[in-house]
Protein backbone atom coordinates (compact mmCIF):
# COMPACT_ATOMS: atom_id res chain seq x y z
CA UNK A 1 0.00 0.00 0.00
CA UNK A 2 1.07 3.59 -0.59
CA UNK A 3 2.03 5.63 2.43
CA UNK A 4 2.89 9.32 2.39
CA UNK A 5 5.75 8.51 4.75
CA UNK A 6 7.35 6.45 1.97
CA UNK A 7 7.53 9.36 -0.47
CA UNK A 8 11.17 10.18 -1.15
CA UNK A 9 13.10 12.72 -3.18
CA UNK A 10 16.33 11.37 -4.64
CA UNK A 11 19.08 13.64 -5.94
CA UNK A 12 20.12 12.69 -9.48
CA UNK A 13 23.61 11.18 -9.66
CA UNK A 14 23.36 8.42 -12.24
CA UNK A 15 24.68 9.12 -15.74
CA UNK A 16 25.10 5.63 -17.22
CA UNK A 17 22.20 3.51 -18.53
CA UNK A 18 20.96 0.73 -16.26
CA UNK A 19 21.47 -2.61 -17.98
CA UNK A 20 19.18 -4.32 -15.46
CA UNK A 21 16.18 -2.21 -16.49
CA UNK A 22 13.89 -2.73 -19.48
CA UNK A 23 11.48 0.07 -20.37
CA UNK A 24 8.31 -0.25 -22.41
CA UNK A 25 6.89 2.85 -24.07
CA UNK A 26 3.11 2.75 -24.01
CA UNK A 27 1.87 3.66 -27.50
CA UNK A 28 -0.97 1.17 -27.77
CA UNK A 29 -3.95 3.44 -27.14
CA UNK A 30 -6.58 4.68 -29.56
CA UNK A 31 -5.89 8.40 -29.14
CA UNK A 32 -9.59 9.18 -28.80
CA UNK A 33 -9.06 12.64 -27.29
CA UNK A 34 -6.77 13.48 -30.20
CA UNK A 35 -9.29 12.49 -32.85
CA UNK A 36 -8.18 8.89 -33.15
CA UNK A 37 -4.65 9.59 -34.39
CA UNK A 38 -1.65 7.64 -33.15
CA UNK A 39 -0.23 10.04 -30.57
CA UNK A 40 3.31 8.71 -30.54
CA UNK A 41 3.68 9.45 -34.25
CA UNK A 42 2.44 13.06 -34.14
CA UNK A 43 5.06 15.67 -34.94
CA UNK A 44 6.20 17.68 -31.94
CA UNK A 45 8.95 20.27 -32.27
CA UNK A 46 9.99 18.78 -35.58
CA UNK A 47 9.94 15.06 -34.78
CA UNK A 48 7.43 12.41 -33.70
CA UNK A 49 6.64 12.48 -30.00
CA UNK A 50 7.99 8.99 -29.49
CA UNK A 51 11.41 10.10 -30.73
CA UNK A 52 11.65 12.57 -27.85
CA UNK A 53 10.93 9.69 -25.48
CA UNK A 54 13.43 7.35 -27.14
CA UNK A 55 16.21 9.94 -27.04
CA UNK A 56 15.76 10.43 -23.30
CA UNK A 57 15.36 6.76 -22.42
CA UNK A 58 18.33 5.55 -24.51
CA UNK A 59 20.54 7.37 -21.99
CA UNK A 60 18.82 5.77 -19.01
CA UNK A 61 18.22 2.06 -19.72
CA UNK A 62 19.79 -0.85 -21.53
CA UNK A 63 16.68 -2.27 -23.22
CA UNK A 64 13.75 -0.45 -24.84
CA UNK A 65 10.47 -1.96 -26.03
CA UNK A 66 7.53 -0.23 -27.72
CA UNK A 67 3.93 -1.26 -27.04
CA UNK A 68 1.80 -0.47 -30.10
CA UNK A 69 -1.37 -1.85 -31.66
CA UNK A 70 -1.43 0.29 -34.82
CA UNK A 71 1.16 1.42 -37.38
CA UNK A 72 3.56 -1.20 -36.13
CA UNK A 73 5.71 -0.87 -39.24
CA UNK A 74 6.16 2.86 -38.61
CA UNK A 75 7.30 2.25 -35.05
CA UNK A 76 9.69 -0.48 -36.18
CA UNK A 77 11.80 2.04 -38.14
CA UNK A 78 13.28 3.24 -34.85
CA UNK A 79 15.05 -0.07 -34.37
CA UNK A 80 13.38 -1.34 -31.20
CA UNK A 81 11.05 -4.33 -30.71
CA UNK A 82 7.40 -3.34 -31.25
CA UNK A 83 4.89 -5.48 -29.37
CA UNK A 84 1.08 -5.45 -29.61
CA UNK A 85 -1.10 -6.11 -26.59
CA UNK A 86 -1.53 -9.75 -25.73
CA UNK A 87 -5.10 -8.88 -24.64
CA UNK A 88 -7.51 -7.79 -27.36
CA UNK A 89 -9.78 -4.75 -27.26
CA UNK A 90 -7.47 -1.92 -26.16
CA UNK A 91 -7.98 -2.64 -22.45
CA UNK A 92 -5.77 0.22 -21.23
CA UNK A 93 -2.31 0.79 -19.78
CA UNK A 94 -2.20 -2.44 -17.80
CA UNK A 95 -2.25 -4.38 -21.07
CA UNK A 96 0.95 -2.58 -22.01
CA UNK A 97 2.37 -3.30 -18.57
CA UNK A 98 1.63 -6.99 -19.08
CA UNK A 99 3.18 -7.03 -22.54
CA UNK A 100 6.33 -5.51 -21.08
CA UNK A 101 6.48 -7.97 -18.20
CA UNK A 102 5.94 -10.94 -20.52
CA UNK A 103 8.92 -9.88 -22.65
CA UNK A 104 11.14 -8.52 -19.90
CA UNK A 105 14.48 -10.30 -19.48
CA UNK A 106 15.81 -8.01 -16.74
CA UNK A 107 15.03 -7.70 -13.01
CA UNK A 108 13.17 -4.43 -13.50
CA UNK A 109 10.58 -3.12 -15.95
CA UNK A 110 9.82 0.58 -16.35
CA UNK A 111 6.75 2.03 -18.07
CA UNK A 112 6.48 5.41 -19.79
CA UNK A 113 3.68 6.83 -22.00
CA UNK A 114 4.35 7.96 -25.55
CA UNK A 115 2.72 11.39 -25.17
CA UNK A 116 5.08 12.98 -22.63
CA UNK A 117 7.88 14.62 -24.66
CA UNK A 118 9.30 16.51 -21.68
CA UNK A 119 10.20 13.27 -19.90
CA UNK A 120 12.60 13.61 -16.97
CA UNK A 121 16.24 12.90 -17.76
CA UNK A 122 16.75 11.11 -14.42
CA UNK A 123 13.42 9.30 -14.26
CA UNK A 124 14.77 5.74 -14.12
CA UNK A 125 17.57 6.58 -11.70
CA UNK A 126 15.19 8.12 -9.18
CA UNK A 127 12.63 5.33 -9.38
CA UNK A 128 15.28 2.64 -9.19
CA UNK A 129 17.07 4.23 -6.23
CA UNK A 130 13.88 4.02 -4.17
CA UNK A 131 12.77 0.59 -5.30
CA UNK A 132 16.21 -0.92 -4.79
CA UNK A 133 16.44 0.32 -1.19
CA UNK A 134 12.87 -0.53 -0.18
CA UNK A 135 10.94 -3.76 0.10
CA UNK A 136 8.48 -2.49 -2.48
CA UNK A 137 7.16 -4.24 -5.55
CA UNK A 138 6.70 -1.14 -7.68
CA UNK A 139 7.77 2.52 -7.56
CA UNK A 140 5.43 5.14 -9.00
CA UNK A 141 6.26 8.78 -9.78
CA UNK A 142 4.42 11.38 -7.69
CA UNK A 143 4.10 15.14 -8.18
CA UNK A 144 2.05 17.86 -6.49
CA UNK A 145 -0.71 20.01 -7.95
CA UNK A 146 -1.61 23.00 -5.77
CA UNK A 147 -0.21 21.19 -2.75
CA UNK A 148 -2.16 18.01 -3.48
CA UNK A 149 -0.20 14.80 -4.26
CA UNK A 150 -0.80 13.51 -7.77
CA UNK A 151 0.23 10.02 -8.78
CA UNK A 152 1.72 9.75 -12.26
CA UNK A 153 0.39 6.25 -12.66
CA UNK A 154 2.02 5.24 -15.94
CA UNK A 155 5.52 6.33 -14.90
CA UNK A 156 6.56 3.25 -12.96
CA UNK A 157 9.41 0.90 -12.21
CA UNK A 158 8.45 -2.60 -11.10
CA UNK A 159 10.08 -5.90 -10.34
CA UNK A 160 9.64 -8.23 -13.29
CA UNK A 161 8.39 -11.14 -11.18
CA UNK A 162 5.06 -9.25 -10.96
CA UNK A 163 4.08 -10.75 -14.31
CA UNK A 164 2.12 -13.53 -12.61
CA UNK A 165 0.36 -11.12 -10.25
CA UNK A 166 -0.74 -8.96 -13.17
CA UNK A 167 -1.84 -11.91 -15.28
CA UNK A 168 -4.06 -13.08 -12.41
CA UNK A 169 -5.46 -9.59 -11.79
CA UNK A 170 -6.45 -9.13 -15.43
CA UNK A 171 -7.81 -12.67 -15.70
CA UNK A 172 -10.10 -11.91 -12.76
CA UNK A 173 -11.49 -8.89 -14.61
CA UNK A 174 -9.38 -6.19 -13.02
CA UNK A 175 -8.42 -3.24 -15.18
CA UNK A 176 -7.85 -0.22 -12.95
CA UNK A 177 -4.31 0.85 -12.19
CA UNK A 178 -5.02 2.14 -8.70
CA UNK A 179 -6.60 -1.13 -7.59
CA UNK A 180 -3.68 -3.14 -8.87
CA UNK A 181 -1.26 -0.78 -7.12
CA UNK A 182 -3.27 -1.20 -3.92
CA UNK A 183 -2.70 -4.96 -4.05
CA UNK A 184 1.08 -4.46 -4.16
CA UNK A 185 3.77 -2.88 -2.02
CA UNK A 186 3.69 0.39 -3.93
CA UNK A 187 6.23 3.10 -3.17
CA UNK A 188 5.65 6.67 -4.41
CA UNK A 189 8.67 8.68 -5.53
CA UNK A 190 8.32 12.45 -5.34
CA UNK A 191 9.40 14.65 -8.26
CA UNK A 192 9.37 18.42 -7.92
CA UNK A 193 9.61 18.86 -11.71
CA UNK A 194 5.93 18.39 -12.54
CA UNK A 195 6.45 19.76 -16.07
CA UNK A 196 8.37 16.56 -16.89
CA UNK A 197 5.07 14.66 -16.65
CA UNK A 198 2.98 16.85 -18.96
CA UNK A 199 1.07 14.58 -21.29
CA UNK A 200 -0.35 15.81 -24.58
CA UNK A 201 -3.84 14.44 -25.08
CA UNK A 202 -5.46 16.73 -27.66
CA UNK A 203 -4.52 18.42 -30.92
CA UNK A 204 -4.98 21.77 -29.16
CA UNK A 205 -2.42 20.78 -26.52
CA UNK A 206 -0.10 19.56 -29.24
CA UNK A 207 -0.19 23.02 -30.82
CA UNK A 208 0.02 24.89 -27.51
CA UNK A 209 3.18 23.11 -26.35
CA UNK A 210 5.11 23.31 -29.64
CA UNK A 211 7.16 26.28 -28.44
CA UNK A 212 7.63 25.09 -24.87
CA UNK A 213 10.97 23.83 -23.61
CA UNK A 214 11.75 22.64 -20.09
Amino acid sequence: MISSNDTLLISPTQSMPFDDVTVIILAGGQGRRMGGVDKGLQLFQGKPMIVHILEKLAKQVGTILISANRHIDRYQVYGYPVLPDTIAGYPGPLAGFLTGLQHCQTPYLATVPCDTPFIHGQLIQRLRSVLETSDGDIAVAMTEENGIPKMQSVFTLMKSHLVHRLEAYLKDGGHKLDRWFASLKTVPVHFEEKEAFININTLEELTAYQERHF
